[in-house]
């Protein structure tokens, strides 16, 4: 089992700048998360980091949901 410290310096390591991010990456990603305790802080930052990552690899992000118009009576 790896410690909190561990995780953090392996996840900057997998998601340096100028890396290109496969689905390797999002493997390795996971596994370290697995090494998270659920209720660490640093997991659920983690997590959400890498369902922004996957968004940003997927074109998704910035598609603004729009809001049903209200209507006026």
């Amino acid at each position: 089992m790896l410690t909190e410290q561990e995780v953090s310096r392996s996840w900057n390591r997998l998601f340096a700048g100028g890396v290109e991010v496969t689905a390797e990456t999002f493997t390795k990603a996971e596994t370290l998360l697995e090494e998270l305790r659920p209720e660490s802080p640093l997991y659920h930052r983690l997590q959400n980091e890498l369902e922004e990552i996957r968004l940003l690899k997927n074109g998704t992000k910035g598609k603004a949901k729009k809001r049903p118009a209200k209507l006026k009576i």
